[in-house]
């Protein structure tokens, strides 16, 4: 498992965070506060407070592919 924090700033960032999740197979989930959603799910992502970091928490092998397309909302 890998963890990093992401900021997504408009509805077209989660959009495509999401369409980017999506391709791969591996659970991925978001963390903000005391809520945990799939990161697959839009709506799940929107319930969440986006004003703040998300935590992301890949559940997978093939990790460093999705690291590469989610660099861009990493928060360092």
């Amino acid at each position: 498992m890998k963890t990093f924090n992401i900021m997504l700033n408009s509805i077209v960032d989660v959009k495509d965070f999401v369409n980017i999740v999506n391709k791969y197979s591996c659970e991925i989930d978001l963390t903000s506060s005391r809520y945990i959603v799939d990161a697959k799910s839009i709506m799940g992502i929107f319930s969440l407070d986006l004003s703040k970091p998300i935590k992301v928490d890949v559940h997978c092998n093939e990790s460093e592919e999705i690291f590469k397309e989610l660099a861009k909302y990493e928060v360092k």
